[in-house]
């Protein structure tokens, strides 16, 4: 049976990250915890957002590492992550703002049998 995936991402969404790619090379995407923009997913060039230790890696997106800290984890650990766009600016610093879109977070709590076979993550070791 094949790993339950943690974080999606829609076609939609998959446009605006070819497009950033095309400009700035490879990206990365980073679970915001902060106070501006909530909980937004924030969309970086590679090697332009610093991962901490206490980062996992939960995912992989169009080709893009997914991470979050282990702390804001602990409160998704039960659901599954769809990346999508939407219209208008956020307030962050993530690469697509320029663009008048912004990537946003939709999530489903999985089903018992989902849970069950869910893809590992990864815990950053920056040593």
């Amino acid at each position: 049976m094949e790993k339950v995936k943690r974080v999606l991402v829609t076609p939609e969404a998959m446009e605006v990250i070819d497009e950033l790619r095309a400009e700035y090379g490879e990206m990365m995407f980073h679970q915001s915890g902060g106070c501006c923009d909530g909980s937004a997913p924030m969309c970086f060039p590679v090697n332009e957002f610093k991962i901490g230790s206490n980062d996992v890696l939960i995912g992989r997106i169009h080709d893009c590492n997914f991470y979050m800290s282990a702390f804001q984890f602990e409160y998704w650990y039960h659901t599954q992550l769809t990346i999508d766009v939407t219209k208008g600016r956020g307030a962050s610093f993530s690469y697509e703002i320029p663009l008048g879109m912004r990537f946003i977070v939709k999530s489903r709590l999985y089903t018992d049998e989902e849970r069950e076979n869910l893809e590992p993550v990864q815990m950053q070791d920056n040593s």
